[in-house]
């Protein structure tokens, strides 16, 4: 691996005009920084395209804004962004331009957007007085406010989100019209919330289907993928109806992404210990365990990325 670094360097020298003082030093940090700012300072298709795929998670899934905070503080370029669930949510502020100071104000709010409220026991006695399914009503809230005027068109970058269609099972991947509705459908967990309604389709959560949408990101374009997993650690038995139906589906999930993560490039695994899906008010707690997790493993994900970048960016030379 040293001996590639030192041959791209060598190739790159000429392009590096300073830079080529490095070349005596022989460190490999600086061979591998000498790369870096190439790579990152370039666009595809003169180095490949990167896409970031978000999983589920609930709460957890806020793990994801660490996540790209830390990415963001290393210059790590992504092209392309896919979620599910509330990868989706994250993903879509994100790709909409949404600074991520800001979209860390939603988990400090979270509490004030009662979001947690979606899944409180009166509403679990309601669904099994009236044998209705629950609107969750802040989550749709939230959504609408801070999505509902945009398209995927109008995104700063390239986005996809997935669903699943309840009467089929079918994965539905979004591209492209409203963008709230997608993300709504997209975090509609089923079993619990009414399944919406959109182009003749009644959808609920992507998790249940493609809980990593890793596929989604290379449909965009992602030629590179790199995964951000928060899985379940949950290590007691659930004490009541919803929260047993919650685990189950987060197992389902955790199943799904153990498959899933084999076709990513890199895979970033907060920590996100006992956090349910529903604890809304532990969102940052999560933030700080995906912050924590990609800053330890940046430098590792950005070597994955130059070994793999390394003959396209020599190519172009």
């Amino acid at each position: 691996m040293k001996l590639l670094f030192k041959i791209i360097l060598l190739c790159l020298l000429p392009a590096l005009g300073p830079a080529a003082g490095f070349a005596q030093e022989n460190d490999d940090t600086i061979l591998r920084d000498a790369l870096w700012t190439r790579a990152a300072s370039s666009k595809p298709p003169a180095r490949p395209a990167v896409g970031l795929a978000l999983s589920g998670g609930g709460a957890r899934g806020f793990a994801h804004t660490g996540v790209l905070e830390a990415l963001e503080y290393a210059g790590f370029p992504v092209d392309y962004v896919s979620g599910t669930s509330m990868g989706s949510v994250i993903g879509a502020l994100y790709a909409s331009g949404q600074p991520v100071d800001e979209i860390w104000g939603f988990g400090r709010d979270a509490a004030k957007f009662k979001v947690s409220s979606d899944f409180k026991s009166i509403k679990l006695l309601r669904l099994l007085i009236t044998d209705k399914l629950i609107t969750p009503t802040y989550i749709t809230r939230f959504i609408e406010g801070s999505l509902g005027a945009l398209t995927f068109e109008k995104l700063k970058k390239p986005f996809a989100c997935t669903a699943m269609d309840m009467r089929t099972g079918e994965k539905i991947v979004f591209t492209d019209g409203p963008l709230a509705i997608a993300v709504r459908s997209s975090v509609n967990l089923p079993g619990i919330f009414a399944p919406v309604q959109y182009r003749q389709r009644y959808l609920v959560d992507g998790g249940v289907v493609d809980f990593i949408p890793i596929e989604a990101a290379r449909r965009l374009g992602a030629e590179w993928v790199l995964a951000s997993v928060t899985e379940s650690a949950a290590d007691k038995m659930p004490d009541n109806v919803l929260m047993s139906l919650l685990q189950v589906i987060d197992i389902r999930g955790s199943l799904l992404a153990r498959e899933s993560e084999k076709n990513a490039n890199f895979v970033l695994k907060p920590s996100v210990g006992d956090i349910s899906v529903a604890d809304f008010d532990r969102c940052m707690e999560a933030g700080e365990a995906g912050l924590l997790e990609a800053s330890r493993r940046v430098d590792a994900a950005r070597e994955a990325y130059l070994i793999f970048s390394a003959p396209r960016i020599v190519e172009k030379l």
